[in-house]
């Protein structure tokens, strides 16, 4: 064995620097949240979440009860749709104000955790404006985000966020300052999450671990993180699924979905890759849930990789299989191919196999789709998009 034609590994990896602590374990959200707010020195929280979190499970008032039990429950928000519409993040920011908040904790998928930060991001552009007159020179700090995740999604280690604004078209923010500073893994409160989002948001999750084996700038530690992340997901969702009480699976697959999406400072955010462009064009647009584009996109793009990544992106897509334990089909190739269908075969093993048709997506949209995820200079790779998009259909 000789690494006389492999690349030699360069690159830099510095961790987020708001990032105060991350908390893992069943019931560890009764000690973690309060040792957070003392950590950051937070008085007053208005809680982030979703209607159906808030209406139909206990999950929000336990949030709550914690608070209160501190003196530090301001008030919780639940106009968080999917896809975080701009209407939630204008009110959440009128009632962050009202009650005179200091901190926002999260509670839900990955809607909540972005209306979140979007929440914030005003906040500090509302703040600045009011303190432009001031002549101290001393930038103002960014407010800060607890967050408690209910899905696997994985938005809470990123400094991005995603919304849909008044003319449906999804809205991209970014700023170092708003990765949240405090994330707790609390299995227990995940057990009311419903099946379809809980599997689908794992597969979110691999779609993360396996887009950042090709992403440019992807550190060589964090890309044996996700294989270590996609190891763990292929295992955990299927036992998940076959016991949705297994609170084993479930804190492993919280803990795989971290690795998938290790938190890092990056001057400038950018899309892992191309199953999640095509992702979010189909997401906001057509309705169609983030997790559910995973399990219909993240296959048929690593079949591609087959054609048109470099050799070293393949390279790292084939090692998957060692992690998996599968072995070699005996070309690079081959094993690119290879994880395309075990990744097509995990996803109908977990009954969520779906199509474009399904969510009413019209056949006419299918070059739209393609032109708004690539652009129309590259025909070729043009042409390659257009029959995966029919491939789903």
């Amino acid at each position: 064995m000789t690494t006389a034609n492999d690349t030699v590994p360069a690159g830099s990896y510095a961790y987020t620097n708001t990032l105060e602590g991350v908390y893992y374990g069943p019931k560890c959200v009764e000690t973690a949240l309060p040792k957070l707010l003392d950590t950051l020195g937070a008085k007053r929280a208005l809680i982030v979440t979703g209607k159906s979190l808030r209406n139909k499970t206990g999950i929000v008032e336990k949030i709550e009860n914690i608070l209160k039990k501190y003196n530090a429950f301001g008030a919780t928000f639940s106009e968080i749709g999917e896809h975080t519409p701009e209407a939630g993040i204008e009110n959440g920011v009128s009632k962050f104000r009202e009650v005179d908040a200091d901190i926002i904790v999260s509670v839900g998928g990955g809607s909540p955790v972005d209306a979140s930060k979007a929440i914030i991001f005003r906040l500090q552009q509302q703040r600045a404006q009011e303190r432009a007159q001031e002549t101290s020179g001393k930038e103002l700090e960014f407010l800060r985000q607890i967050a408690i995740p209910t899905t696997l999604s994985a938005a809470e280690y990123t400094c991005s966020a995603g919304y849909t604004n008044k003319q449906g078209d999804k809205v991209a923010i970014s700023h170092q300052q708003l990765t949240p500073a405090g994330i707790i893994l609390d299995a227990d409160l995940t057990l009311s999450t419903p099946e379809q989002l809980w599997l689908s948001t794992g597969v979110r999750a691999l779609d993360h671990a396996v887009e950042s084996l090709y992403r440019p700038g992807v550190p060589l530690p964090m890309k044996k993180l996700c294989h270590a992340a996609i190891a763990d997901l292929f295992r955990f969702l299927v036992l998940s699924k076959k016991d949705s009480e297994d609170l084993v699976a479930r804190q492993r697959l919280q803990v795989a979905s971290w690795m998938s999406l290790w938190p890092r400072r990056i001057e400038q955010h950018s899309s892992l890759g191309l199953s999640h462009t095509l992702g979010h064009k189909l997401g906001a647009t057509y309705g169609i849930p983030h997790g559910i584009t995973s399990c219909l996109t993240l296959a048929p793009v690593v079949s591609l990789q087959a054609e048109i990544a470099s050799q070293e992106d393949k390279e790292y897509l084939a090692e998957a299989l060692l992690y998996l334990r599968e072995p070699s089909t005996g070309t690079v190739d081959g094993d690119v191919k290879k994880l395309s269908y075990m990744i097509a075969s995990l996803v109908q093993e977990l009954g969520l196999q779906r199509t474009l048709s399904q969510y009413g997506v019209p056949t006419a949209d299918i070059e739209q789709i393609a032109v708004r995820a690539v652009g129309q200079e590259d025909e070729e790779l043009l042409s390659k998009i257009k029959i995966i998009l029919e491939s789903i259909y």
